[in-house]
């Protein structure tokens, strides 16, 4: 099992700026593949940014490529995700998740982690994040 804490989330105003952290603990291989995703009121979770701890591989939606920034400090066990440039539509909860399942053969092949939700087995119990225009 890997257990996943994020803080971080609040509300800011078009343009502002935050960074969510995700602590995490549990098995190290389960936390391979590690990733950021949002979920709005009536509409399904969507992968947010993704990272290979092994390689620092990222991957992000076409919707933040530019605005937001998925990194790790591996000696803390910690992910982050830095948010710029916010807009009305980054509302939503913000989850972090790990344990990929799969994510050997799924990296060997494809080079990044899945953005999938369904791919995920462990999940944070979520952080608001909510930018009023």
């Amino acid at each position: 099992q890997v257990q996943l804490v994020e803080s971080g989330g609040g509300s800011v105003q078009t343009g502002g700026s935050l960074r969510l952290s995700c602590a995490a603990s549990g098995y190290t291989y389960m936390r391979a593949c590690m990733g950021w995703f949002r979920q709005a009121p009536g509409k399904e979770r969507e992968g947010v940014a993704t990272i290979y701890t092994g390689s620092s591989s990222t991957i992000y939606a076409d919707s933040v490529k530019g605005r937001f920034t998925i990194s790790q400090d591996n000696a803390k066990n910690t992910l982050y995700l830095q948010m710029n440039s916010l807009k009305p539509e980054d509302t939503a909860m913000y989850y972090c998740a790990a344990d990929m399942a799969g994510y050997s053969a799924y990296v060997s092949l494809i080079g990044v982690c899945s953005t999938s939700a369904l791919e995920y087995r462990s999940w944070g119990q979520g952080t608001q994040v909510t930018v009023s225009s």
